[in-house]
């Protein structure tokens, strides 16, 4: 968990980026778990929406999903289950995980035996547990994009900073002066522009242009 100089805390979180799917027998109920990445409620409904036209024929298409870095809007649905067997515990799977952006249908096909509440909570959080071992992910941190204006007799000095910093150029122009764009993590944005301008004698401009998650 990441904080800036006013203790505000931003915590990291992984970005689904690719779902993917599983499928578990229990009883000769067939569960299947089907993730996919989404970024507002309306999309995760749509989906849900999709999963249940594919698989009209099942007994039951339970969901859950998480939107947003501090997971801001969850949601869950039994679907005809026992209250509290099937999409609750899908919900705490995809929290637990710290994967936001996420959501999870698990269609449940019927074999004939009863599985009771302990049997079913176990089965619907193990398939969508299985599925989220198949997705990709890409860890996110709070950071704010910067623009760097200099001369260039003070380059040199500014590179050496950045790079003592692991901080990469998203993209340069040279021309009169010097732009660089970079994002900095949220900890060190304040401490980077004290050194950058103690670095150069105050010869360089400093634009903060947005702050935001990004590809850590």
């Amino acid at each position: 968990m990441a904080k800036d100089t006013n203790n505000q805390e931003y915590e990291d979180f992984l970005l689904l980026v690719k779902g993917a799917e599983a499928e578990i027998v229990e009883k000769k109920s067939r569960f299947i778990a089907t993730v996919r990445p989404v970024t507002s409620e309306e999309e995760a409904v749509a989906f849900i929406d999709e999963m249940k036209k594919k698989y009209y024929d099942a007994r039951h298409n339970c969901s859950a999903f998480v939107i947003g870095s501090n997971a801001q809007i969850t949601r869950s649905s039994d679907d005809g289950e026992p209250s509290g067997t099937a999409g609750r515990p899908m919900l705490e799977v995809l929290l637990g995980s710290g994967i936001r952006n996420i959501a999870v249908v698990v269609t449940r096909y019927f074999g004939g035996t009863l599985l009771g509440t302990g049997g079913l909570v176990r089965a619907y959080s193990g398939v969508v547990k299985e599925a989220l071992a198949l997705c990709e992910t890409a860890s996110q941190h709070f950071g704010v994009r910067l623009k760097i204006k200099t001369d260039y007799n003070t380059v040199g000095k500014i590179q050496y900073i950045l790079a003592s910093r692991n901080i990469g150029v998203e993209d340069s122009v040279y021309a009169a002066d010097v732009e660089m764009t970079v994002i900095a993590p949220i900890e060190e944005y304040d401490r980077l522009c004290k050194e950058l301008v103690e670095a150069t004698s105050a010869r360089v401009g400093l634009e903060e242009l947005e702050r935001l998650y990004y590809l850590a």
